[in-house]
């Protein structure tokens, strides 16, 4: 019987108290049979990405963890940052990884749910997989008017939680939960200061407004840099690759008159999505998976 492995890529509003974060990631590190893989914080979005994997009681323990300690640490009052956002900890997905159904995550995503609700007393939306409204599926529609918007409109009917009582926690405001496929968060950044030619792309390359599928995108501006940004989540990498939107971005730019710095990936990426990158630019012939070194030590 092969080992159930859920993942979990919670999303905190905060990037700028590398002390907050940390204190952060060990409430999820305290759990037993937990594995952090991956974590990382951006100043201008204020916004840090975990990522950890376990078992799936043990996954939203420290899911629960996490969120419990963002709500003592973080107060959504005084929060800012370029990344749309409704509280502290902002969103909250599982993904299936092995032995584990899409069914079991939204099980998990409902349970988690119930019990911030309940415990924490910050309201609670499900989304993706795990919605109980088919407009609810779209972050995005949860997300509008950010945590500003959301405070003035939690009472009205159609966005009243789905767990809890419809009024913000007063620091933590309110959270997403759910459960969805791998996702990744890819970011490219652009030659120019000038934040709307970031914008123009964004709507030019996002699925809502007619370009690709499975591209969600934003832009904004990188004070630090001060370098404008695409920023990306790609919903289904097989169907629609890193490259292809890649190069769709480039040649926007181009339009604009403008160049691609560097991109980066937020969190971590399936490695058939960068192998697949890599087969396009290199073009390898007849290449498949078990073509690659570590992949072949490891399979054995």
């Amino acid at each position: 019987m092969r080992t159930k492995i859920v993942e979990c890529v919670p999303n905190f509003s905060e990037g700028r108290r590398p002390e907050v974060v940390l204190e952060i990631v060990e409430a999820v590190r305290s759990v037993p049979g937990v594995r952090l893989l991956d974590w990382s914080s951006d100043v201008d979005h204020n916004r840090s990405v975990l990522t950890f994997v376990g078992e799936p009681m043990a996954v939203k323990d420290a899911a629960f963890r996490g969120i419990s300690r963002a709500a003592e640490l973080i107060d959504m009052e005084k929060h800012e940052g370029e990344h749309p956002r409704i509280g502290a900890t902002d969103v909250v997905p599982f993904v299936p990884v092995s032995g584990v159904t899409m069914e079991e995550c939204v099980e998990l995503a409902r349970d988690l749910g119930q019990e911030v609700a309940s415990k924490l007393r910050i309201p609670v939306y499900l989304y993706e997989e795990a919605a109980t409204r088919e407009e609810r599926r779209n972050l995005a529609n949860i997300r509008r008017g950010e945590y500003e918007g959301l405070k003035k409109e939690i009472s009205l009917p159609e966005r009243r939680p789905d767990f809890g009582e419809p009024v913000m926690h007063p620091t933590a405001g309110a959270i997403v939960i759910g459960a969805r496929n791998y996702l990744i968060a890819y970011n490219i950044n652009l030659s120019t200061s000038d934040v709307s030619i970031a914008k123009k792309i964004a709507q030019r390359v996002r699925a809502s407004s007619g370009g690709l599928m499975y591209v969600k995108a934003l832009g904004i501006m990188l004070e630090d840099k001060n370098l404008a940004q695409v920023s990306m989540n790609l919903t289904n990498f097989e169907k629609t690759p890193i490259h292809v939107v890649f190069n769709l971005v480039k040649t926007e730019a181009e339009r604009y008159g403008v160049s691609i710095v560097g991109s980066e990936l937020i969190g971590l990426a399936p490695m058939k999505a960068l192998l697949d990158a890599a087969v396009y630019y290199l073009r390898l012939e007849d290449f498949s998976p078990d073509r690659v070194l570590e992949a072949r030590i490891f399979s054995e």
